[in-house]
């Protein structure tokens, strides 16, 4: 898929949201209701690839959650940028733009803020799809099981990055088009995937006043629900399909998640990296239209 056909197909919508514009893309007329939440740094366009296969069956909806993409990236002292702040956003959208319980299907932390919404707001989640789920490694709680010099290490760059010189200085380094080109490189398990149009896509935004202070708090943000937290509170059927050759979210801890009651099936993709609906659009898109009509 071109960028030309993307801009054409893809067009971008605006919902408010407590006084905030909020992008979202939409396809698809009938069918059962999907939304699609991308992780941390990217937007609804790391959906391009799915969006208009799963909307031949189903209405989709991807969204740009606050501080992301197009949408308002309002200070941190504005508003916070939590699980709860995101997920409060999710079913709320599902109420005011949906207008119906939609089946949650994100990527990263995308999937915790689906784990969040579901527990949160159950009448409005019929099921959940999660991709390389976050294990959300710089939680207090996670550091805390580490070596001490982990802990230590992962304590000083977060307070060295509390300096707003600094964390804003660290922030363009890597807002380039080179950094975010070796990035990717890294997360993909597939170089060929690490195009011109995803490095262009995920830079756009970061060029956006606002965004390097919606950085620096989520790097910091250190507190928050963990998948293993929400999990044991979810109702609706949940599947989980990973990379194993994610570099962040390791598989093996990935794995664990796959014990809680709720969770239905746990399919590892071997050779893929952290983020599957991009990289190997095909096999996810296959694995997503299977579970959606089993249910």
């Amino acid at each position: 898929m071109t960028a030309e056909t993307t801009s054409e197909t893809l067009a971008p919508h605006t919902w408010h949201w407590q006084g905030y514009p909020i992008v979202y893309r939409q396809q698809g007329r009938t069918g059962t209701p999907l939304l699609l939440i991308h992780g941390f740094g990217a937007s609804s366009l790391h959906w391009r690839k799915n969006i208009p296969v799963l909307a031949a069956a189903h209405r989709v909806y991807a969204i740009d959650l606050l501080g992301f993409g197009g949408s308002a990236k309002p200070s941190p002292q504005a508003i916070p940028y939590t699980f709860e702040t995101w997920a409060t956003l999710v079913v709320d959208f599902c109420r005011e733009v949906i207008g119906a319980p939609a089946v949650l299907i994100g990527n990263s932390i995308g999937c915790v803020v689906a784990l969040q919404a579901a527990v949160v707001a159950p009448a409005w989640v019929q099921q959940l799809i999660l991709l390389n789920c976050s294990l959300r490694q710089l939680n207090e709680r996670k550091r805390q099981q580490l070596p001490w010099y982990r802990q230590w290490g992962t304590a000083l760059l977060q307070q060295l990055l509390g300096n707003r010189a600094i964390g804003t200085y660290f922030f363009r380094q890597i807002a380039q088009p080179r950094a975010v080109r070796r990035i990717l490189h890294q997360a993909y398990g597939d170089p060929v995937a690490v195009t011109d149009e995803l490095v262009q896509i995920l830079l756009a935004p970061a060029q956006e006043v606002g965004a390097a202070d919606v950085f620096l708090a989520f790097v910091r943000y250190s507190q928050g629900p963990l998948p293993e937290d929400l999990l044991p509170h979810v109702t609706c059927p949940t599947y989980f399909l990973w990379g194993a050759a994610d570099p962040w979210e390791a598989i093996t801890e990935g794995q664990q998640l796959a014990a809680f009651s709720c969770v239905r099936q746990f399919v590892p993709l071997p050779g893929v990296g952290h983020c599957p609906q991009d990289e190997a659009p095909d096999v996810v898109n296959g694995y997503i239209q299977q579970w959606l009509a089993s249910e």
